[in-house]
């Protein structure tokens, strides 16, 4: 299942169930803009629903995305100050975006939490496991730049080095986390992505390339 609360899968959930959360019509958590948060609602009912076999649930988030940083965060998440309350960033200071960026990262963290909360809770029926990823980096004032999409051949690295978080339930005993520890400083892309979700799901495919797995020298030897 996808839930979006973005703007749409481009067509990669066409065969998947669908769930818009951009309106209060579907999003419960909604102030000036519909908050991530809300895309964790009812979420357990659709999990009951399906007590066997593997689920595989994509959350889309708004996240961080600007330029309207100050947009992307509750009233009570905002701790660093002064911010820039203005989508033309031309008119803040650098140190005010930064501070609305960092405000949208601390609700990008609660966000996380409550679905490992949400995760622990099905701990005893299932192997539960989160991947977070980004789609992108951002440029903060660094060098005169702003935002993100300049063309890969002159972008920054503050526009292409993106963040990801693994975190794995008490049942998911087959990641030997300290072979996993040993990847931090290793560098992968998005192509990564799907081989090691084939690989969590242990899907039998000639798609799948191990190599490609972030979490195949995780794993114990194949008997």
């Amino acid at each position: 299942m996808w839930r979006d609360n973005n703007s749409d899968s481009k067509g990669v959930a066409s065969r998947v169930t669908f769930q818009d959360y951009k309106s209060p019509k579907t999003n419960p958590v909604c102030d000036i803009e519909c908050r991530d948060e809300g895309m964790l609602a009812g979420l357990q009912d659709f999990i009951d629903s399906h007590p066997k076999g593997d689920i595989l649930i994509v959350l889309h988030q708004m996240g961080n995305h600007g330029p309207a940083y100050f947009r992307r965060y509750p009233p009570e998440f905002e701790k660093f100050k002064p911010t820039c309350k203005n989508s033309d960033l031309s008119r803040c200071t650098r140190e005010e975006i930064g501070n609305a960026y960092d405000n949208a990262i601390l609700y990008t963290d609660h966000f996380l939490a409550k679905i490992i909360e949400l995760l622990r809770k099905n701990d005893p029926k299932f192997e539960t496991s989160l991947f977070y990823v980004s789609d992108h980096g951002e440029s903060l004032g660094e060098n005169g730049l702003y935002l993100h999409g300049l063309p890969k051949a002159i972008a920054p690295d503050t526009q292409l080095h993106i963040p990801a978080l693994m975190w794995f339930g008490s049942n998911f005993t087959d990641i030997k986390i300290s072979a996993l520890r040993e990847k931090v400083n290793q560098r992968f892309t998005h192509a990564n992505v799907f081989h090691t979700l084939l690989g969590i799901f242990e899907v039998e495919t000639s798609a799948y390339r191990p190599e490609m797995d972030i979490l195949e020298e995780a794993r114990p030897p194949k008997k």
